[in-house]
């Protein structure tokens, strides 16, 4: 099956993701990761998306997309795949139409407020990567594995995450509204606990298997 998960972020996306690729042995495939892969490697796609990272300018979405059937088209994503974090705006999921056959799109919907909460609340070891949220740390400011001091990413201050949803809104709703009218467009409840929303999900993809 090929899949798209949409979700704003702090939705759980890339943890259900890994979860659902294991379960159906399909890779996950995030934007970010392949361009740097393609960057790393020095493909010619790559060199151009890198001219223009260098530059500090969005990658077009003609590179992107060249970068993408690239991707698809190696021998892990012949049984299916999930695309994360593209497409991201109506003209990538309409270039998107000419190079795949997208069977369902997730979208893990969250409240704005709990995501909110969710995100301002983390916090992260820099030393071992260790995540965490405050609500469960009962005041401990360590990290339980390796013992160092826990922080708080600048994308995770709670103005910073605002910002992140109004641009995730303003650029994903018109995803939405693609996607629904070709009839791909499922709602999964993202709030009810990791296992509650992986089971949602696979029963959905159960029934476009």
């Amino acid at each position: 099956m090929n899949i798209i998960f949409l979700g704003p972020p702090g939705a759980g996306k890339g943890t259900q993701a890994v979860r659902v690729c294991e379960a159906l042995k399909i890779p996950q495939i995030s934007t970010g990761d392949i361009l740097r892969a393609a960057i790393r490697e020095g493909t010619e796609t790559g060199l151009k998306a890198k001219s223009y990272m260098d530059a500090g300018q969005l990658v077009p979405d003609e590179i992107l997309v060249d970068i993408v059937r690239d991707r698809l088209a190696q021998s892990d994503c012949a049984n299916g795949y999930i695309l994360d974090g593209f497409p991201r705006t109506v003209p990538q999921a309409e270039a998107l139409e000419g190079i795949a056959r997208i069977d369902v799109v997730l979208e893990l919907q969250v409240e704005d407020e709990k995501i909110v909460s969710r995100l301002s609340g983390r916090r992260v070891c820099p030393a071992c990567g260790g995540t965490y949220h405050v609500s469960l740390l009962g005041g401990r400011t360590s990290c339980e594995k390796c013992g160092g001091e826990l922080i708080q990413r600048k994308d995770d201050a709670p103005e910073t995450v605002q910002n992140r949803l109004k641009v995730y809104h303003e650029q994903t709703q018109p995803l939405v509204d693609y996607y629904q009218g070709k009839g791909k467009l499922k709602a999964v409840d993202g709030d009810l606990g990791l296992d509650k929303v992986y089971a949602q999900i696979m029963e959905i993809l159960g029934a476009h298997a």
